[in-house]
Order: structure tokens, then sequence, then C-alpha cells
């Protein structure tokens, strides 16, 4: 017994030192958490979705769901072979260039009309606090924070770990103008001695006048979040961009419900359309999309272009790594949109609707 009770007690402290890490940031205090108390999407000492949401809906619960994760995986959740992926300079690019550029999984370079955006930057070798956990497929970590030039705007839709990376974001800290992100995410950034007047945090259906031209919608997603213990004390979100001349929705991770079709009413002549199409699983159908479902959110949306993200860079699920593109590339003719699957690091010219991609994987 006198043993059992060292090994708890040891257990209990490494455990604590090991939540105590920088990395897992930290919870909202003080006005931030003021804040959050006075959200209409905050009760029960929790953030809460639109609809009633079940994180896991089969019969097995969690424990089921990790049984299927470790013994019931596709053998092609990994690829046999390395990404093809392109490296293209983005400290030389000139600011007129109206692009984006897809780092794999939901990292996002967009420089439009002069102003540079990156979005859920993920350019670790992992999405996990634990680094032999959550790699990173071979070929789609070619890119550093290094290659990463100076950002007017890092756009973050929830803090789990393959969104919101400690190491990139630390890295990337001295070339970030503002940091934009859902209520609650912005105590990990003031943790992390970002100034708190570069952080922009909101709730849902708030709006930013980011510059002349520029603004930034807060939208629901169905998600949940949080890098710790305790869940969902901070907010998950979409975005909606509007530059001087294109409308940008991103979507952030979340299940499919009636917001995209309300989005699509409010928001008329959205041009590009960012939104999950991997690490998907029908335990888990409230929380992620499921592949029936991204061509009915492209139209509820009336999105002129899908860029699909979510996808080619971890092993979260247990669906072979490219089945998303091949499903993508199925539908690429009854989408109602033009459909964008490039490779990681290759050019999108955002104003070029001839502009054609290879079928890579």
């Amino acid at each position: 017994m006198y043993i059992l009770c060292i090994v708890i007690v040891i257990s209990g402290v490494g455990l604590a030192l090991f939540l105590n890490r920088p990395e897992f940031g930290h919870l909202p205090q003080g006005v931030r958490k003021t804040k959050i108390e006075n959200s209409p999407h905050y009760w029960n000492g929790k953030f809460q979705n639109e609809l009633p949401t079940r994180q896991i809906t089969s019969d097995g619960g969690m424990l089921g769901v990790m049984s299927k994760f470790f013994f019931g995986k596709d053998k092609r959740v990994k690829p046999d072979k390395e990404i093809p992926s392109v490296k293209t300079d983005l400290h030389t690019l000139n600011r007129r260039e109206d692009v984006a550029i897809w780092f794999g999984h939901s990292s996002l370079f967009i420089q439009l009309d002069g102003i540079r955006f990156l979005i859920d930057p993920v350019l670790s070798k992992s999405a996990s606090p634990v680094k032999a956990f959550n790699k990173a497929f071979p070929g789609s970590y070619s890119y550093t924070p290094e290659d990463i030039p100076e950002i007017d705007y890092l756009i973050i839709t929830h803090d789990h770990w393959d969104h919101l990376d400690y190491p990139t974001v630390m890295k990337l800290k001295p070339r970030v103008g503002k940091v934009i992100c859902p209520l609650g995410v912005g105590a990990h950034f003031e943790y992390w001695k970002f100034n708190p007047h570069q952080i922009i945090e909101m709730d849902w259906y708030e709006e930013e006048n980011l510059e002349d031209g520029f603004h930034i919608y807060a939208l629901p997603a169905r998600h949940f979040a949080g890098r710790g213990l305790k869940s969902n004390q901070s907010l998950w979100a979409s975005f909606l961009l509007k530059t001087p001349s294109m409308n940008i929705y991103i979507g952030g991770d979340g299940g499919y419900d009636h917001r995209f079709e309300k989005i699509g009413k409010k928001f008329e002549n959205i041009d590009l359309a960012i939104l999950e199409t991997g690490q998907y699983n029908k335990d888990w159908r409230y929380i992620h999309m499921l592949p029936d479902e991204w061509a009915i959110a492209t139209k509820d949306l009336k999105a002129k272009t899908l860029l699909p993200v979510h996808h080619s860079k971890f092993a979260l699920a247990n669906h072979a790594w490219d089945e998303p593109l091949e499903v993508l590339y199925g539908q690429k003719n009854s989408l109602g949109s033009r459909l964008l699957h490039p490779m990681i690091g290759e050019k999108i010219f955002l104003k070029d609707e001839t502009q054609e991609f290879k079928k890579w994987w």
C-alpha cells in the first residue's frame, strides 16, 4: 500500500508538471474571463454549440472510438511514400500578387490586396504535446516558420493542437502584426508574452474593422476546444474575411448544420470557401463533416470556389490518407463550384479562374 501511494503521488506530480508546460497555454482570467461569462454562447461553465452536439455518437463511447483508432485503421491511413510538394519562396513574393499557399492540413498563407494573412499554422512535425504522436507525413513539413515572411494578421480558428501550434507561433512571434482568434484563445497568446494590444478576440457574430476595406466576421462552427483537461473554456469559430476585392469563408473545424445556409444568405458572393474535408468518422459526425456533406455545405454557402483542407498531413482518423482527395475529385463536376486541389506549397492565384491543378496524390 505504501509503495502504491508513492507511485500515485509521483504520477500525480508528473502529470501536473507535464500539464504546466508552456505549450498548454493558459485558461482565461480577469477581463477575458468576464467577457466569456457574458457571452450568450457560454453557460453551465463552458462554451456551447448552437445545436445540441454529442462529440461521440457510438454506443462504445470514447473507449470504443480509441479501440477503433488503434486497431481498426485503414492500412493506408498514412502514405507509403513521401508526399510531393513545391517550395515557393514567400519572402520574395511581390505584395501585389494575390495568392494563397497551402502547407497541408489547415495551414494556409493568403496574400490579398496587399495584406498578408496566416491561418492555423502548424509547421512542426507533429500535432501533439508529445512529439511521438500525430506525426506529420513525410514530405508534408517542407515549410518551417523561418519560411514565413512578415504577417499582418494571424488567424486562429480554435486552440486544438492541429490548429494552434506553440513552437510555430513562438517562432513567428516577431513577425506577426495582429492575432485574430475566438474568445478565450487570446489567453494562450497573452501567456506566451504576445502584446495584449496585438490580440483581437471575437465572439460569434462580432465584426472587426481591420483597416480600410478589410473586415472580418466571427461566425459559428459546430465543434469543441481545449488543450488540457478542461474542455470548452475557449470558443471555436469560422470566419468571413472581406477584402476590397474578395470574400473568403474560413470554415475551421466542425460538423454540418444549418449555419452554412445562414452564412450563404447573409454574405452574398463568397468567392472562396476553405472547408475541412478530412479526418472524419461517423462516430464523431456532429463535430466533423462527412464526405457526403462537403458538396452540400459548399452549395449552402453558394461559394464560387472550394479549397479543401484538413487533410494530407496528419492521420487523426481511420480513413485512407488520400480518400478525401479521391472523393472530392469524383465530386468535381457535381460540386457546383470550382475545386482547387493544389500540392503543398503550390501557388494558388486567387483571381485566376482558369488555373488548373494536377492530380498529385
